[in-house]
Order: structure tokens, then C-alpha cells, then sequence
């Protein structure tokens, strides 16, 4: 059995040898750790085998984690829905937020975040596959969203952030993934040219999410095993 400086070394060969079979540049995917409901333990263990990205659904889980392990200069990305009563703590404790799908959300995290601390950097969550049950902005409202949400002076948009819907057929995969990448290829076109991140994959489909452009894939369960 592979213990955690294992399994992380696999999954970074498996990201690098995609980057080169699709012809990525070196090192531009990033390996998102989504330590939700694990421990802290495992969140410093991973720490010590040269992971610093961690990814969390749940503002509270967040927070409390974020206070333990106020020794590690984790970079800390918040990948949940975000309710409104919410938004202070994480604003200030976030690095990245993913799942920004409304303009109130992306407002308050601009007026919430410390004056001392550099730009939160946010990602826009398309509902790509237009599922009822799923947060994420429409597709048709992507853009809308996207020219208030440039003008707020304490966050910086980054690019999109995609859950798709559940899909074993890699060809029908790959056509979800291209579309969001074109979404935010047509962004750049309408000006906002400093997008450069599609935050998508996770342990099933992370192959073909870097085929069609993903910078960030968010791994968990293949990292730390089932969550308790």
C-alpha cells in the first residue's frame, strides 16, 4: 500500500506526463489538495511531502483548520458553495474562492477582504451541464457576470471553475471541458485578457481536463482515501 509521499509523487507524474502527452507547458497544472473532511493530521502530513494547495467545501471546517495549522504557509482555496453569512471569515482567511456564481457574493468578498492582504483571487463556477441541482452561473449569464465582477477592487478574477455532470464516456467528457474553456476563451475576447485559470477535473476525469486546458484539478479522495 502506498503511503501519502507516494500516492502525492504518482499523482504529479500523472499531471506531468498528461501536461506533455497534450502538450502543456511544464508545471502549468496545479495539483489542488481537497482535504474536506480529513483531518488535520493528514493535511500536515501532506504538508511535509511539498504539498501547499488544500481545498475545503465548508466555510466552518475552513476556519477551524486554518487556525491549527496557522504554523504551515498553506494556500488556502475555498471550493464550496458560498452563503452570504459566510463571506467575512473566508474572506479573510481565503486565497482562492472558486465557486463565486452571483455578484452580491463576489461584492461582499471585495468589501470583507483585509486591506492588508493583496487581492483574493476568485474563480467564476459555470453550471456547464445546466443542472438544477448545481450552484454555477448559466452559461448564456456567464459574461454579464463576469464584467461587474472585474470592476470590484479587492478580488481578482481568474478564470472559470467547472463541476460537470457525472460522465464515464471520455469523448462526452472532453466536450463538457472544451466548453468551458471556450467559454472563457471568448471572455479573453470581450477584454478580460488576464484570465488564465480553468479550475476543473477531479480523480475520474483529471486526464481529460488537462487535455482541454485545466490549470488547477482538484484531487481528494485519490490523495487521502474515503472521507470519514
Amino acid at each position: 500500500m502506498q503511503n501519502l509521499s507516494e500516492t502525492l509523487q504518482k499523482i504529479s507524474t500523472d499531471i506531468a506526463n498528461a501536461s506533455k502527452i497534450h502538450q502543456r507547458k511544464a508545471n502549468s497544472v496545479q495539483l489542488l489538495a481537497v482535504s474536506k473532511r480529513h483531518p488535520e493530521s493528514a493535511i500536515r502530513e501532506a504538508y511535509a511531502c511539498g504539498q501547499r494547495a488544500f481545498g475545503e467545501n465548508y466555510a466552518q471546517e475552513m476556519l477551524e483548520k486554518a487556525e491549527a495549522l496557522q504554523d504551515l504557509a498553506i494556500e488556502w482555496h475555498f471550493i464550496g458553495p458560498l452563503q452570504s453569512n459566510k463571506t467575512r471569515p473566508i474572506a479573510a482567511i481565503a486565497d482562492w474562492v472558486h465557486a463565486v456564481d452571483r455578484l452580491k457574493i463576489a461584492r461582499r468578498l471585495s468589501d470583507q477582504r483585509p486591506s492588508h492582504l493583496k487581492p483574493l483571487f476568485i474563480c467564476l463556477q459555470v453550471n456547464i451541464s445546466e443542472e438544477e441541482s448545481k450552484s454555477g452561473v448559466l452559461p448564456h449569464e456567464l459574461l454579464a457576470l463576469a464584467q461587474e465582477v472585474v470592476k470590484l477592487p479587492n478580488i481578482k478574477l481568474r478564470g472559470l471553475m467547472a463541476i460537470p455532470k457525472a460522465e464515464t464516456d471520455v469523448e462526452l467528457q472532453g466536450e463538457t471541458f472544451a466548453k468551458v474553456r471556450c467559454l472563457q476563451e471568448n471572455l479573453i475576447q470581450e477584454g478580460l485578457v488576464e484570465l488564465d485559470t480553468l479550475s476543473m477535473g477531479m480523480s475520474g476525469d483529471m486526464q481529460v481536463a488537462i487535455a482541454e486546458g485545466a490549470t488547477i484539478v482538484r484531487i481528494g479522495t485519490a490523495i487521502f482515501g474515503m472521507r470519514s
